[in-house]
């Protein structure tokens, strides 16, 4: 809830600049409208960087994978045990 409570304050501060410009005219009138469009590839770019962030900080649970690992044995044998071919390990 936190995210989208900053994502959208940081949307109307954006707009409240956006109209600020247009109001004042710092901007030429033929570029206004690339604004949001700015907007929109900054915000997509952000989203990539943050994903990215993540994936590389992905932790990794060795117990989990070992427990995993001790789920699939039990399964393969209670399998066994109901006459199920599941192959060749």
């Amino acid at each position: 809830m936190k995210h989208i409570v900053k994502i959208l304050s940081i949307l109307v501060a954006i707009a409240a600049f956006w109209i600020g410009l247009l109001h004042t005219s710092i901007v030429p009138q033929s570029q206004t409208w690339l604004l949001p469009l700015y907007l929109i590839i900054s915000l997509a770019c952000y989203g990539l960087l943050m994903v990215g962030i993540g994936l590389m900080r992905f932790p990794t649970c060795p117990q989990e994978a070992v427990l995993l690992q001790q789920d699939v044995i039990e399964a393969k044998d209670f399998l066994r045990q109901k006459g199920v071919d599941i192959g060749s390990d």
